[in-house]
């Protein structure tokens, strides 16, 4: 069915009937931390009254000026001990502030009911961890960027076309949520279809309103055999030790059933000529399944653009993946867009 479909990239977190693992969620990270960075735990709260939960990577070889900064979200179910955290420590390797995140709903971060997620409330994660950042006095405020990972590249540029201190974004390996949970993959669905994921959606309100909480789907990223080999690749980052974190959604649980209705008719890229002048650079795997989102997006996008195709790569090679993912170039994109 169409629902399940345009959430079958995202697996799992935390909820009621989920399988738990039993790793130690407070100290598990997907990655080293760098000798050269330290990380703090840190929280923030939103303009909707939500605590985010994030972690800042501050490098530890410091000159006494204020720095340049960067918050970083993503991927879409992921938390910041996975790959938000693994850029954000890169980038704090490399001389930036870096705050990876966990979104509002998920992870540490507050909002009940868990594992739900809004286009509106998930761009506003982006403009929240900017006034965390902009209030750090180790940080210069007109020198901040963003990073978005995955379904978080669509919200990265969403709030950067709406926050205009936001001096330049990188998306990675980007997703628009709303146009694949409207339209499905590659545009697949048809009127008809998204039609009958409506009406089957606003019959699941009535069961959820008469039970007083939302019903949750499978679990996601299991494979039964058979899958398209995008999905084998989510499942062997989420659900192997590569990637597992207990807290993920996308490793261990998932969303809520209705998840899907807020995105299906708020289109979040509409106003993404308005990031220009400021700069933006899409990066995206040669192989990858999700390909499609950069290069429409960038078509789209007003100058100064540029997008940056990693050859040989699939989608979650740019989660994790140090010798796929271009830190060097992303650094040199931020050393000259943030000054």
């Amino acid at each position: 069915m169409f629902v399940g479909h345009a959430f079958s990239q995202n697996a799992t977190s935390n909820q009621p009937g989920a399988p738990m693992k039993t790793a130690a969620a407070s100290d598990h990270y997907i990655f080293s931390l760098s000798d050269k960075v330290t990380r703090q735990k840190v929280s923030f709260i939103n303009r909707y009254g939500i605590r985010l939960t994030g972690d800042l990577y501050v490098p530890k070889d410091r000159t006494g000026q204020t720095m340049p900064a960067l918050a970083v979200g993503g991927p879409f179910g992921a938390v910041k001990e996975q790959s938000s955290g693994l850029y954000a420590n890169q980038m704090a390797e490399r001389g930036f502030v870096a705050l990876a995140f966990d979104p509002s709903y998920t992870g540490e971060s507050g909002g009940e009911p868990r594992n739900v997620a809004s286009p509106d409330i998930n761009t506003e994660g982006f403009s929240a961890a900017v006034d965390f950042l902009g209030l750090n006095p180790l940080v210069d405020r007109n020198r901040i960027g963003i990073i978005g990972i995955c379904g978080w590249g669509g919200m990265a540029l969403n709030a950067t076309a709406v926050d205009k201190r936001i001096k330049a974004v990188v998306t990675s390996t980007m997703y628009d949520m709303t146009r694949v949970m409207s339209k499905g993959y590659n545009d697949s669905v048809t009127l008809e279809q998204r039609t009958q994921a409506l009406e089957q959606l606003s019959q699941q309100r009535w069961q959820d309103a008469e039970k007083g909480a939302p019903a949750y789907g499978p679990v996601m990223n299991e494979l039964k055999g058979g899958e398209p080999q995008f999905l084998v690749d989510y499942h062997d980052f989420y659900r192997t030790p590569r990637g597992f974190h207990p807290r993920s959604v996308n490793s261990n649980g998932s969303w809520t059933i209705t998840n899907p209705l807020s995105f299906m008719n708020m289109p979040i890229l509409t106003y993404i000529k308005e990031i220009s002048p400021r700069p933006i650079l899409f990066i995206h795997g040669e192989n990858a399944h999700s390909r499609y989102f950069s290069e429409t997006a960038y078509a789209a996008a007003a100058e100064p653009k540029e997008l940056l195709i990693i050859p040989g790569t699939n989608h979650v090679d740019l989660y994790d993946r140090l010798d796929k993912i271009p830190f060097d170039r992303i650094t040199a994109f931020f050393a000259k867009n943030l000054k």
